[in-house]
């Protein structure tokens, strides 16, 4: 039984080493990829190591383009997206698992719904809401399509349903409002789920390539993803550069898991529990 159970231990740990390396080695290959010279990134077979690191393409890159006001514009919008996703998804959260009221099942339904149509239905609306605002090449451009997330109100409802009910009315009958209950009482034993929406907002912010690229044609009023994009050209791609750029631009993410990776982890796992 001992041995049995060792050698199920042992596939397991196997099949997750092959499961991270398939994992790592984009990255690392993006990562070698940017020390090459154009000559080596083309070649065929692939050459795996450059001869010679050059990191002359992350001084090309760093100077051809204003990272630092793709930075800045990145910062702002997930700060922004996180801020305003989290606190209104929390509120129709807990509206949805704690309160009663008419249409409550159909209105989850509705949030369901918007969960599985493509975020791409939703460009055209946004822009003319976009434009009529006289928003278009902003920052706070970026912002909008985020402000609200039918992810985040599922994700917080899970939290929000394992919270007992007799905190709301050991609460109510102290004499607390609706609002005091939900700030003072279950945002804080939500924690957790709090974090975890945080970073996947950040996550989905700083992938969103499409809406910035639509609302905003400045240069300098880009983020990341879409300052990456203007690396790739029409007939031919510098790779070595435009792998040089990526490395730099997803530095930020990386430091935000090492920072808050214990967080993540939690709240994934307290989601998915009972």
């Amino acid at each position: 039984m001992h041995t049995k159970n060792t050698k199920m231990v042992t596939l397991i740990h196997i099949v997750l080493i092959i499961g991270s390396f398939l994992m790592v080695v984009p990255f690392l290959w993006m990562l070698l990829t940017s020390g090459k010279t154009i000559s080596e990134s083309t070649q065929i077979p692939p050459q795996i190591f450059p001869k010679i690191f050059q990191i002359e393409n992350y001084k090309t890159v760093w100077n051809s383009l204003p990272f630092v006001s793709f930075y800045i514009n990145t910062g702002l919008m997930i700060a922004f997206r996180v801020l305003t996703s989290t606190l209104f998804s929390a509120m129709a959260a807990f509206a949805v698992a704690k309160l009663d009221f008419p249409g409550k099942k159909l209105f989850f339904g509705i949030v369901l719904t918007q969960m599985m149509i493509p975020s791409q239905i939703y460009l055209t609306p946004q822009y003319l809401l976009v434009q009529k605002l006289g928003l278009l090449n902003t920052v706070s451009a970026l912002v909008i399509p985020g402000i609200v997330s039918a992810f985040g109100t599922f994700l917080l409802r899970q939290f929000f349903i394992k919270l007992p009910n007799e905190l709301m009315e050991a609460a109510t009958i102290d004499g607390a409002t609706v609002w005091q209950v939900f700030y003072r009482i279950y945002m804080p034993l939500a924690r957790s789920g709090l974090v975890a929406l945080g970073i996947f907002t950040s996550l989905f912010a700083f992938k969103d390539l499409m809406w910035p690229l639509v609302v905003n044609m400045s240069q300098d009023k880009m983020t990341l993803s879409a300052g990456l994009a203007s690396l790739q050209g029409q007939f031919t791609t510098n790779y070595p550069q435009l792998m040089a750029g990526s490395v730099i631009a997803i530095i930020p993410m990386i430091i935000l898991y090492v920072i808050f990776q214990k967080q993540f982890i939690e709240g994934i796992a307290t989601t998915g529990g009972k």
